[in-house]
């Protein structure tokens, strides 16, 4: 009888796409709020607040996703903002992530719901394809 070891990876809560897409987020909020990439473990200057990083998964699931956000979530397991935070502080946990002592998972409570952002409030821009 032989014995294998094995090393587990800790099992993830939500669909390992979700996680991507946090971070991807994450890059898409500094961007905007013209912040760098972080440089290291105490790079305040990059640092993006919980509520700032889901303005940035709203800007970049509509620009992503449109009208069909919320089955992507869904399918995802995400059914709140509360939910971005629980990832978010999932990978502060496995190192992904950094986090500043003032960062809380209550910062990502309830802060939009998701059928009011993303169903009742999407608007298509037509600007573009309609430019002369």
């Amino acid at each position: 009888m032989t014995v294998t070891s094995k090393i587990e990876r800790p099992r993830l809560r939500f669909h390992p796409a979700a996680y991507k897409f946090v971070f991807q987020a994450l890059q898409h909020a500094q961007q905007k709020l013209g912040r760098p990439a972080s440089s290291g473990p105490d790079d305040e200057q990059a640092h993006v607040s919980g509520r700032e990083l889901l303005e940035g998964i709203r800007e970049l699931a509509l620009e992503q996703f449109g009208l069909l956000t919320c089955t992507v979530f869904r399918h995802w397991g995400i059914t709140g903002t509360e939910d971005f935070g629980r990832i978010v502080f999932e990978m502060v946990e496995r190192g992904d992530m950094k986090k500043t002592d003032r960062d809380r998972l209550s910062d990502f409570i309830g802060v939009y719901d998701f059928d009011e952002v993303f169903d009742r409030g999407y608007r298509i821009d037509i600007r573009r394809p309609f430019r002369r």
